[in-house]
């Protein structure tokens, strides 16, 4: 799994993150998806990063400014490994 953190300037309530939300689900293969307002971000997780440049215009046709994009492997944690720290 693929963790897409994407730092995005416009949101300003549920509804527009729902839209951000919305608007990637239907341009990407994705998994997940959740945006907060409160952070400026939205976290994708998918199974292959999604392309950068299409993600830029993703959110730009969605009426918000696209900041800046990462990506990183993300695994699954066990309740152990978060319960002692590993």
């Amino acid at each position: 799994m693929i963790k897409t953190t994407v730092k995005i300037e416009g949101m300003m309530c549920g509804m527009c993150e729902a839209h951000i939300n919305d608007a990637i689900r239907a341009a990407f293969p994705v998994k997940k998806v959740s945006s907060s307002r409160a952070k400026g971000e939205t976290v994708i997780l998918s199974e292959t990063p999604p392309d950068p440049e299409k993600l830029k215009q993703t959110v730009n046709a969605a009426g918000y400014t696209f900041i800046d994009a990462s990506s990183e492997a993300a695994g699954k944690k066990s309740f152990f490994s978060v319960l002692f720290k590993r």
